[in-house]
């Protein structure tokens, strides 16, 4: 049996090494600007606690009394997702979104540790520097994006938390993905988002297309699952990628209602104001 072990090892430590190529799809090219859709923007810089400078775009809305933090997925860049702010800004939702480190103009290179760290400065802009009070943020996923909007949901208080087409944790991924080998195969990464989830003070909306080809329904219902009250969860159709396009006008409007349901944002934090300038 120690040839058998001997494969397994091996196997492990080829896998090991390509795991990041696997998980993270970056683009550096920005194919498009704010200014290309219509919108009126401003590049953001930020610098994480360990010191990588990241690239975003706040893209105000004159009469928003929300903002949409914005976590894309594991491909491309922020110049990719014109059609969603395109959503956020008819439900009246300022925009920000950055690209984590590695992506787009973000100095560094992509890791787990480093994506939470990424939103984390992220959060830091919009509170610390922009004055805007936590209970106005909501936090939105996408796909792997999903994961790190949890993972930050679990560490602050939001108004509001968004995750769409995602999945419970990389170990339910892998057991789909590969349901003979996973049980042997040391995963580097982590992101258990149901795990996360589970911390959240805020109420949740989760959205899965029961034709996603990349992440199971199922996974997206396990997640729901872990979500605290008060919770709802919206069917979409559709791929992976377009299942949010696909599923208009319900994708919209379960937004829009599940933004409506929102407790009203305090006087208190009001007052403050939805943006201040850096």
């Amino acid at each position: 049996m120690g040839w058998v072990a001997l494969v397994v090892l091996l196997l492990n430590a080829l896998l090991w090494l390509l795991q990041p190529g696997m998980v993270f799809y970056p683009t550096r090219t920005l194919q498009a600007t704010p200014n290309d859709w219509g919108f009126p923007f401003e590049d953001v810089e930020l610098t994480t606690t360990d010191g990588v400078r990241l690239h975003g775009w706040n893209i105000p809305h004159p009469r928003a009394t929300r903002t949409l933090l914005f976590f894309h997925g594991n491909a491309g860049n922020i110049s990719h997702r014109g059609d969603s702010i395109a959503i956020f800004r008819r439900l009246g939702l300022s925009v920000l979104i950055i690209d984590y480190r590695g992506y787009g103009n973000s100095e560094g290179k992509p890791s787990e540790a480093g994506l939470y760290l990424d939103a984390s400065a992220a959060w830091s802009h919009l509170v610390s520097e922009r004055g805007i009070a936590p209970g106005q943020i909501i936090l939105f996923g996408r796909s792997l994006g999903a994961s790190v909007a949890a993972d930050l949901a679990s560490r602050v208080n939001p108004g509001a938390l968004v995750l769409e087409s995602a999945f419970s944790s990389a170990r339910d991924l892998a057991r789909h993905l590969y349901p003979v080998l996973h049980p042997a195969v040391c995963l580097r990464f982590d992101f258990d988002a149901a795990r996360r989830l589970a911390r959240a003070r805020c109420p949740v909306l989760v959205m899965h297309s029961r034709d996603d080809e990349i992440i199971p329904y199922a996974l997206g219902r396990r997640l729901f699952e872990a979500a605290p009250s008060p919770r709802r969860f919206l069917d979409l159709v559709g791929d992976h990628n377009a299942g949010f396009l696909a599923s208009q006008p319900a994708y919209e409007l379960g937004l829009a209602a599940f933004i409506a349901a929102l407790p009203p944002i305090d006087a208190a934090e009001a007052s403050d104001g939805p943006a201040r300038t850096r």
